[in-house]
């Protein structure tokens, strides 16, 4: 593969995605899946790659050297992987042990939750080798069993199928066990001395929210009084916060996982300190807002409101929103944690909102602290994609 004069300045510069716009044509032929070697116009070599020509990244490199990506290659990068969370990981049995572009495996994500292994291949060439890569996790890591869940609406820009299920299914007796039927996979797993179930099969992203671990320690231990816990999930902000005798008030809007988040008070023994409302998160805060409820602490955490380049303006707004409503319920000397896991809202960006909030709201507001997604989840400077959580830790007055 041959790239146009002057589309190779990003590669070198340590990116790892090749657009089809950028390509001038293909030498010789190969499938989709396969690798190709890609150069620049005068033909000096950049690296090899799989190929995707369904896709607008038609090629995402795996190595800049001139080497086969066998099975020899694929076990030394895992066995990288695998000693940079053995550096960085602790006091945990479920952490990010693969995150696609950092660690040079474009496609492919490997989330742990004690001796369950969740992959998802999103590209074609991770996809062709799907059986391969889960042997070798098992081997490398000792876990039981392998679980795809490659639901992710990604992975119809690379032409593949959205599906779930078992790549090694657990032996006997072993955690997460594959039921008889449709239902949840549940997996138990410790976190900084709490514990939670995780639904591998059916929870958001791989089952659990693990880029927010560090974040949901840290400020468990800043954190007093009266928390609210917006957009709470399964309850792990809460949780945390409720360990270090917090009193929390957990909301969301799904009642599946709102009943998770009083099993996992009930299961941490802060039962009677995690009061769960089942409500929208933006009609609640309006409400808590009327009722003149206040607090010590706000935590939000949303879904990514912006998911594409396109939707940058509605979703600011909506952070907008969500952060006023925050800084309204907020008692002075409160604490408000406010996060983006959308890729499009930059730090600045974000602390621009959260100023604006605070001008309208009347309220004076400064930053403690500007955090990230765990170590578990490196970021390539060569690849900012990789950067996506914003997480600003502020007092209010």
């Amino acid at each position: 593969m041959v790239l146009h004069p002057g589309r190779d300045a990003r590669l070198r510069a340590g990116h790892l995605w090749v657009y089809r716009a950028e390509i001038a044509r293909l030498v010789g032929e190969a499938e989709d899946g396969e690798t190709v070697t890609v150069l620049d116009a005068a033909g000096r070599h950049l690296g090899t790659g799989f190929l995707n020509t369904r896709s607008l990244i038609t090629v995402r490199l795996l190595t800049t050297s001139d080497r086969d990506l066998d099975e020899a290659f694929f076990r030394e990068r895992l066995e990288r992987a695998a000693a940079f969370r053995r550096g960085v990981v602790a006091d945990t049995t479920a952490y990010r042990l693969v995150f696609g572009e950092s660690d040079l495996l474009p496609g492919l994500i490997v989330d742990r939750y004690a001796g369950t292994l969740v992959v998802q291949t999103l590209t074609a060439g991770m996809d062709r080798r799907r059986e391969m890569l889960a042997r070798l996790l098992l081997e490398l890591t000792g876990a039981g069993s392998v679980y795809a869940r490659n639901d992710p609406a990604v992975r119809r820009l690379e032409g593949l199928p959205r599906e779930t299920g078992w790549v090694i299914p657990p032996r006997g007796g072993e955690t997460g066990e594959a039921p008889a039927g449709d239902g949840p996979i549940e997996v138990a797993i410790d976190e900084s001395g709490a514990s939670f179930v995780v639904d591998v099969a059916g929870g958001q992203k791989t089952g659990f929210f693990l880029d927010q671990r560090e974040n949901r320690v840290y400020a468990a231990g800043l954190v007093r009084g009266e928390v609210l816990d917006v957009f709470a999930y399964t309850g792990a902000w809460a949780v945390h916060a409720a360990r270090r005798g917090a009193e929390v008030t957990a909301v969301e809007i799904s009642e599946r996982a709102a009943a998770a988040i009083a099993r996992h008070a009930a299961l941490n023994g802060v039962g009677d300190r995690c009061r769960v409302v089942t409500a929208n998160a933006f009609d609640e805060l309006r409400r808590l807002d009327r009722a003149r409820a206040r607090f010590d602490a706000v935590i939000l955490d949303p879904p990514a409101f912006v998911k594409t380049r396109a939707a940058l303006e509605g979703g600011l707004a909506g952070y907008k929103e969500i952060n006023l409503r925050a800084l309204k319920v907020l008692r002075p000397g409160g604490w408000l944690v406010t996060c983006s896991c959308s890729y499009h809202v930059a730090e600045a960006m974000l602390e621009a909102v959260v100023l604006d909030a605070a001008r309208d709201a009347g309220r004076w507001v400064r930053l403690a602290e500007r955090r990230s997604q765990a170590r578990d989840h490196p970021v390539s400077l060569g690849v900012p994609e990789t950067r996506y959580l914003k997480c600003l830790i502020l007092e209010v007055e």
